[in-house]
C-alpha cells in the first residue's frame, strides 16, 4: 500500500538538525572490497556488476544492515567536516562515485575510480528486480514525488513491486511519529528502502534506523526521486556522459543549488591542489582485494 505524508503549505522541510546524529555501524556481513581512498575516505573501485551481484546476494541471504554511500563531493566536503558522516562513508558497504569532481579528485590522488550514479544505481536496481521479485520501498521526496516516480517506474519496469512510500512530515519529526514510519517500513517487508532525502539529511537519517529497520538495503539517492518522477528535469544523457549535471542543474535551480555548488567545488579544489603539492599520487592508497575491480 502506498502512503504519503503531506505537511502544511507553510510548513518547513525537514531539517538536518531533525535527525539523530549518529554512527553508522558497518553489516556484520560487509564484505571487502576493493576502494579508493581520497583523503581518508573510500570510493569503491568494484564494477558496478559486482555491487549488483552484492546487493542480490545479501537480499537472498536475507541480510540486514548493508547500505550504500553514494557519495559526490558534496559528501566528501561534509565526511572531512562532520565526523559521523565521514564514518558514515567508511562504515558503507559500497561508497559509488557519484560525480565527475570525485572522479578528478581521485585522479589527483592516484586512482582512476569508476562512476556509479545513485540515480543510475536506482534504475539498474529496478530493472534487475524484477525478475527476482525485489521490493522496494521510497522514502523522502517533497509531497507526491515518491508516488509519481514509482508510477513511472513500474510503467519503465512493468512487474517492479514497489512495496510502499512515505513522504516524511514537514519540520520535525516526533519520536512517535518516527517509530510509526519504522513500523509502516518493517509492515512493508522491503528488499531496499531507497531514501531520498538531501545531504547530509539521508546519510543521518540512514544511520539513526540502521538496525531499526529490518531490511537487506537501504540506499540513499537524493535528487534520483526528483529526476525519476519528472519533478525536476535529468540532464540529457550527453551532458551526463560528460560529467557536467551539476552545471545543468545550476542553471535550472539557480538559488537552491548555488551553496551545494560551492561545496563541491571547494572539495574538488582543495583535493587538487593537496594531491599535486603533495605528490599523492604518485603513492596511491587502496585497499581491498583487486579481483573484483
Amino acid at each position: 500500500m502506498l502512503r504519503c505524508r503531506h505537511g502544511s503549505p507553510n510548513s518547513t522541510w525537514p531539517r538536518v538538525s531533525d535527525v539523530a546524529d549518529v554512527i553508522a555501524p558497518p553489516a556484520p556481513q560487509r564484505r571487502a572490497h576493493p576502494a579508493a581512498y581520497i583523503r581518508g575516505l573510500p570510493i569503491s573501485c568494484a564494477r558496478r556488476e559486482y555491487v549488483l551481484s552484492e546487493i542480490g546476494r545479501a537480499i537472498d541471504a536475507r541480510e540486514e544492515g548493508h547500505y550504500v554511500a553514494v557519495t559526490n563531493p558534496e559528501n566528501m566536503y561534509h565526511g572531512l567536516r562532520i565526523p559521523s558522516i565521514g564514518e558514515y562513508i567508511r562504515n558503507s558497504d559500497f561508497s559509488v562515485c557519484d560525480g565527475v569532481g570525485v572522479i578528478l579528485a581521485g585522479l589527483a590522488w592516484g586512482h582512476v575510480v569508476p562512476r556509479f550514479s545513485g540515480p543510475t544505481l536506482q534504475l539498474e536496481c529496478s530493472g534487475l528486480g524484477v525478475g527476482k521479485g525485489w521490493r522496494h520501498f521510497y522514502y523522502g521526496g517533497k509531497p507526491g514525488v515518491a508516488d509519481e516516480m514509482a508510477r513511472r517506474l513500474k510503467q519503465k519496469y512493468p512487474g517492479l513491486i514497489v512495496c510502499g512510500t512515505y513522504c516524511p512530515p514537514f519540520g520535525e519529526v516526533s519520536a512517535e511519529e518516527d517509530a510509526r514510519i519504522i513500523e509502516i517500513i518493517n509492515a512493508a517487508r522491503p528488499d531496499i528502502v531507497w531514501v531520498g532525502l538531501g545531504v547530509p539529511a539521508k546519510e543521518r537519517w540512514i544511520a539513526a534506523h540502521l538496525g531499526k529497520l529490518h531490511v537487506p538495503w537501504l540506499i540513499g539517492v537524493g535528487a534520483a526521486f526528483d529526476y525519476h518522477s519528472g519533478a525536476i528535469p535529468w540532464a540529457p544523457a550527453p551532458v551526463r556522459a560528460v560529467g557536467m549535471e551539476w552545471l545543468y542543474r545550476l542553471i535550472i535551480e539557480p538559488k537552491m543549488r548555488a551553496k551545494r555548488t560551492w561545496w563541491h567545488l571547494v572539495y574538488v579544489v582543495e583535493t587538487l591542489v593537496r594531491g599535486f603539492l603533495l605528490a599523492h599520487f604518485l603513492r596511491p592508497s587502496r585497499t581491498g582485494p583487486s579481483t573484483m575491480a
